[in-house]
């Protein structure tokens, strides 16, 4: 792509810092304990997950954690343990990743699309309660904390006319993401997370169930393994039977013991690795703040609660003509990877149709995307490569004020 923002002469760039956008950490303490699982005899769902489920429970203060496959998966079997009439009006916003929505098909029921607001991300009470006016009341709601950021659960339940035991969480950024004092967790119905190469506690793929209802929980474990009633670490312990019986049309669902083991020794790694991402979104603030043309990420207030900084995403208003996608192309020229969260929904072919969107449209979610911009964050980030992206766009930003560029 040819942009209209200068080029840093070829010389300069040989010294450029490469910042790829993001990094899969797996740690030597993890690599360690997915060898000891893989030479034990035992590799899927056994004594591992459900070690990993009480230790992560512990650590977002929930009652019960189940361990998945995907957050997406989770999200999906969430929505069915509320037993709610087939297709049922599901609220969700429309700036979150396209699993989250298709969750809510997969579970048979109908998404209503959601506006956002453009300084936060997500869903406001008016936003809300401009659905609701449209499609009538519905009978779930999914929140999603989006990029690590705080979400007012009880405020937009309110706002949706939903008890708190019919809202699911989509936390699949919120790894870190604390409510007042809280961690993200409990207080609804179940809370969904994401263990994706890219997030905060990434085992490469996986995902977390936390709840605070036991019979929720119980019901979770089966709905993970078809609904059988004893898995296979059960059905071949010593002493343990073979019959099994299918109380639930569950799904394959379920995380392997490799994943678990992983996932228990990059836990202790979570506390630092979280003070790296906030210390990184600090200097970013600090370097961006008052650029011409970009917009800093929300930020919570410290009563309202606590950033997990999953995305360090900005919003681009330059001058000069300069959109989204040449920023992009001119930070691909200097080895600076970046990336886009996310699409809305609403603009994706099969949801335009399969959804139902307010007929006011979704302002909010269109101007954010089209301004959207998010820059690499991750523990593994140096100073010398946050400074490189700050440079990168200070100069672009005074580019995009003067007008100034080449065709």
């Amino acid at each position: 792509m040819t942009t209209r923002i200068n080029a840093v002469p070829r010389a300069a760039r040989a010294d450029d810092v490469a910042v790829p956008f993001a990094d899969c950490h797996i740690t030597e303490e993890a690599q360690a304990a997915a060898l000891r699982v893989l030479q034990s005899g035992w590799v899927t769902t056994g004594r591992e997950v459900a070690t990993f489920e009480a230790a992560f429970a512990m650590v977002v203060g929930a009652e019960h954690g189940v361990g998945v496959s995907s957050c997406t998966h989770g999200i999906e079997l969430a929505l069915r343990s509320l037993e709610l009439p087939p297709g049922s009006l599901v609220l969700s916003s429309t700036m979150t990743f396209c699993g989250a929505v298709q969750a809510i098909i997969h579970a048979g029921h109908q998404p209503v699309l959601v506006d956002v607001d453009p300084k936060t991300g997500m869903p406001t009470p008016a936003t809300v309660r401009t659905a609701l006016r449209e499609f009538g009341r519905p009978a779930a709601l999914t929140v999603v904390h989006w990029a690590g950021d705080v979400a007012d659960v009880p405020a937009l339940a309110a706002a949706a006319e939903v008890p708190l035991d019919r809202v699911v969480v989509d936390a699949a950024h919120a790894v870190g993401t604390y409510t007042g004092s809280t961690p993200i967790g409990s207080g609804c119905a179940a809370t969904c997370f994401s263990f994706y190469a890219t997030k905060n506690l990434p085992l490469g793929e996986g995902g977390m169930i936390t709840t605070d209802d036991p019979t929720r929980a119980e019901w979770l474990r089966r709905a993970r393994l078809h609904g059988m009633t004893a898995d296979a670490w059960r059905r071949y312990l010593p002493g343990g039977s073979w019959r099994y019986n299918v109380a639930d049309a569950g799904i394959k669902a379920n995380m392997t013991d490799i994943q678990a083991a992983m996932g228990r020794a990059q836990l202790a790694h979570l506390p630092s690795w979280q003070r790296r991402r906030a210390q990184i979104a600090a200097r970013y603030d600090d370097q961006l703040d008052g650029l011409p043309g970009i917009r800093l990420p929300h930020r919570p207030a410290a009563r309202d609660g606590k950033h997990a900084w999953h995305l360090y995403p900005i919003r681009l208003q330059l001058d000069g003509g300069i959109d989204r996608d040449e920023v992009i192309a001119a930070l691909s020229e200097r080895a600076i990877g970046t990336s886009v969260h996310f699409i809305p929904v609403h603009r994706l072919a099969y949801f335009s149709q399969a959804a139902l969107i307010p007929s006011i449209g979704l302002l909010g979610a269109d101007t954010l995307f089209d301004q959207l911009l998010s820059l690499p964050i991750y523990p593994r980030l140096t100073d010398d490569q946050v400074d490189a992206v700050c440079a990168a766009l200070a100069d672009i930003a005074h580019q995009g004020l003067t007008g100034k560029g080449t065709e």
